[in-house]
């Protein structure tokens, strides 16, 4: 089984640390963190609660970054103080990372980490289809909910595909979203899909549950391997749009992306997309 470190140990990188350990697909979750009490605190509760979950997963801390080298994926969350790591101190700390461990992917799990994205395949040379973003996957899922809702059932039941630049640039697709298999346009009035249109921006960011639910997924999926498809944050080809980062649906493997696939969307829906990406 697999071994996963995550960097930073603040309310994101808890949950994605506790997440983890109680789907029990990973071997090891590596705890990072320079405040590495913070870290050792969090990983010592929630390995003190598998008696009573019953996983099996070993979850430790570190101080060090390079603790980083020879993981299976890399998480990069949120700082026990300051948040998500985004800006200028978020890329020397992805530097040291990815002089260390040159193969891992990387999944960026926090709602702010898409300019970081960018910039980690533009300024350090990372291969594109190695660094993804999981948060839109966490959108996704409170969109479902609210349609679940509409729908007087759950959102477990409903599919749909979330693309383009949240929070302003979002498209949803609902000409191939379904309910229970049966087309959502059929089952929810125009005025009704209107309303979950309108609010789509205000359900961005995620909190840091869906966000670690989120890149718990994507994770185990590219160390275990799945044939499911995600909504992940993703550097478009350069001949498209240059280190411009927008929500796509990916397949993903133990490299990171394995294919980035072109949405199913209706013409309208398909212009609003470029729009959002060519505003970046």
């Amino acid at each position: 089984m697999a071994f996963v470190a995550v960097i930073g140990s603040g309310a994101l990188g808890g949950a994605i640390a506790q997440k983890l350990a109680l789907r029990d697909r990973v071997r090891e979750i590596r705890l990072i963190d320079s405040r590495d009490g913070i870290a050792q605190g969090k990983a010592l509760d929630i390995q003190q609660s598998s008696p009573v979950e019953r996983f099996s997963a070993r979850v430790v801390s570190s101080q060090a970054l390079h603790s980083a080298a020879g993981a299976d994926a890399i998480v990069i969350a949120d700082a026990s103080e300051g948040g998500e790591y985004q800006g200028d101190a978020a890329l020397s700390t992805l530097r040291q990372i990815v002089a260390v461990e040159s193969a891992a992917p990387l999944v960026f799990a926090g709602a702010g980490q898409r300019e970081l994205i960018g910039r980690v395949v533009g300024e350090l040379h990372v291969a594109r289809l190695r660094a993804l973003g999981s948060a839109p996957g966490a959108l996704e899922s409170a969109l479902r909910a609210l349609a679940g809702l509409a729908l007087d059932g759950s959102g477990a039941e409903i599919q749909l595909r979330i693309v383009g630049t949240p929070p302003q640039g979002v498209v949803v697709g609902w000409e191939e979203a379904s309910a229970s298999g049966l087309p959502l346009t059929s089952q929810l009035a125009p005025h009704v899909i209107a309303a979950l249109n309108a609010r789509v921006s205000k359900l961005w960011p995620p909190g840091p549950y869906a966000l670690a639910s989120a890149a718990a997924r994507v994770v185990e999926a590219i160390v275990n391997g799945s044939r499911r498809r995600f909504s992940c944050f993703v550097t478009l080809d350069s001949d498209r749009s240059r280190h411009t980062v927008a929500s796509m649906p990916v397949e993903v493997g133990p490299s990171g992306i394995a294919r980035v696939l072109e949405p199913a969307l209706t013409r309208q829906e398909r212009t609003l997309m470029e729009n959002a990406i060519e505003r970046g």
